[in-house]
């Protein structure tokens, strides 16, 4: 009787005395019976099916990735490789003319980083030719990269420093600016780098000969590193999808179809290809992508060499992945939505290749992926905890997500197994903003195009925290760990992940109406 009495005073409060108690729940047992249940069960098995998909996906992936590595299929075998000479005094004629382009927007953290390590590359220093493409607006900044600039080519180096009047079509706008010049007819290859980019001094030497003695290659696509990866929570999750993304995926596309997609820096072109390609393109924000898209369909191939790395930094604040994240999630789906035709209706790739593109490529992993994490995980799960009529497979709910965690940790970062927890939390926290991002894209809408640079650390990154200046304002520590790690959305993915573990909790699915209605009435209230 008291448990009757205050529930009656509850409802009350929320709807006045002037209810039929009664009435509503049969109202209610009626409509969950009738419609909810139905929906519930037809989502779960959707979303079965696209974590099955994803599973496959996977599977397929490490079957590559294991043959590749039990046979031993490196780029060098696949295709032919010669080192440059370097007896004769005279073999500088033999080395091409390579462009190294920088794009630097309001970066004066990693400025000097990414100068530096171009500047320091290893090839003869009248066949290089360092562009760095300077679209800032803080002319303080724009300053010290043009002092940057003049001290480089004051010791010999041949760098040209090209200031940009607007930011009209972001990185590709800058990209296809600098390579307009006619200063730059003349080179045959383009490095890309971004502003916190640290090639090693050997890059030059061990791409371009892949570039020079395969007529039909288009471009050479090193491994990231990243010289803050154990700066914080957030950075060693990062590291364990973009060791796998390197390791596992870019490999299979590399190996199988000689395609992938670019990942924006760390890569050598050939102009040619560029130009046949059509250029670099501002229409989505994944001009990397789009790129390699188009390239592939006039019948380039692309190559990944795994053990080519280049140095490059992670973000280490919330605000700025979130934001990277977005972009990057974002433009692969506004530009699957514009090449799809292109790519079903090509004539010069195999139809193995369009599938691959269309399904594996775009479809499971750049869609599919965020949605299915999404709704199945955050929606459709914990909506059977309260509707005891919905049964789950504990394959779909336990192994199919284990399985994959357990395929990114060991195939790419075993160092990282014992974060494994933690990190499916976060990838669960994550795909809200990612299957956001995905519609966003798929829709066309006016943000899909927002580019947003993302803030950089440089040296700062790398810095014991007790050198920092006793001066800088205070941060409360609640702050520091909401904006390294997350932590409210962290702990709303525990509480749900944990709810889904306890078989008990369908004992509420009585009160599950006012479980419900009393939580919507204190969010309202706050």
């Amino acid at each position: 009787m008291a448990e009757i009495s205050v529930k009656n005073v509850i409802l009350e409060w929320l709807f006045g005395s002037a209810i039929n108690f009664a009435k509503i729940g049969d109202w209610w047992r009626t409509i969950r019976a009738l419609y909810i249940v139905p929906i519930v069960r037809v989502s779960l098995y959707i979303c079965l099916v696209m974590s099955t998909m994803l599973l496959l996906e996977w599977f397929y992936i490490g079957a590559v990735f294991i043959y590749v590595k039990l046979f031993r299929r490196t780029p060098q075998k696949r295709y032919k490789w010669e080192p440059f000479g370097e007896d004769s005094e005279t073999a500088n004629a033999d080395f091409p003319m390579v462009l190294v382009q920088i794009p630097l927007f309001n970066e004066k953290e990693v400025y000097k980083l990414s100068i530096g390590a171009a500047c320091n590359l290893s090839w003869p220093a009248d066949r290089l030719l360092i562009q760095v493409v300077d679209g800032s607006t803080d002319i303080l900044i724009k300053d010290m990269i043009e002092k940057e600039c003049r001290r480089w080519a004051s010791q010999g180096v041949n760098i040209r420093h090209q200031v940009r009047e607007t930011s009209g079509g972001f990185k590709a706008g800058a990209l296809k600016e600098g390579l307009d010049y006619n200063y730059v007819k003349e080179c045959v290859y383009v490095a890309v780098f971004d502003a916190d980019f640290q090639p090693p001094p050997n890059f030059l030497l061990r791409a371009v000969p892949f570039l020079i003695h395969n007529p039909d290659l288009a471009l050479v696509q090193a491994r990231w590193r990243f010289v803050n990866v154990d700066e914080c929570l957030l950075t060693r999750f990062q590291e364990i999808y973009l060791d796998y993304h390197f390791t596992c995926e870019q490999e299979v596309g590399s190996s199988n179809y000689a395609f992938f997609g670019f990942n924006g820096s760390g890569g050598i072109w050939k102009i040619a290809a560029i130009n046949d390609a059509g250029g670099w393109d501002a229409r989505t924000t994944a001009e990397d992508m789009d790129i390699a898209v188009r390239a592939a369909l006039k019948g380039w191939k692309l190559v990944y060499v795994g053990d080519l790395e280049v140095n490059s930094e992670l973000p280490s604040t919330f605000e700025a992945f979130r934001l990277q994240q977005h972009r990057w999630s974002c433009g692969p789906s506004n530009l699957f939505r514009k090449v799809f035709t292109d790519i079903a209706r090509n004539k010069k790739v195999s139809i193995w290749k369009k599938c691959y593109m269309i399904y594996n490529f775009f479809f499971v992993r750049k869609i599919l992926g965020h949605m299915c994490i999404f709704f199945s995980y955050c929606i459709v799960l914990p909506l059977t905890i309260l509707i005891p009529e919905v049964t789950v497979p504990k394959g779909g709910a336990v192994f199919i997500p284990c399985i994959l965690a357990a395929i990114n940790c060991i195939f790419a970062t075993p160092r990282s197994l014992h974060l494994v927890f933690l990190w499916i939390l976060f990838e669960n926290t994550m795909s809200v903003l990612l299957t956001k991002a995905v519609f966003t894209g798929l829709f066309g809408t006016r943000s899909s195009n927002e580019w947003i640079v993302t803030a950089k650390h440089g040296d700062s990154c790398t810095q014991n925290m007790t050198n920092i200046d006793s001066t800088e304002p205070h941060k409360p520590l609640f702050e520091v760990l909401r904006n390294r790690i997350l932590l409210p959305e962290l702990g709303f993915a525990v509480f749900l992940f944990i709810s889904g573990w306890q078989t008990k909790v369908r004992a509420l699915a009585e009160r599950e109406l006012l479980i419900c209605t009393v939580a919507l009435r204190i969010i309202l209230s706050c």
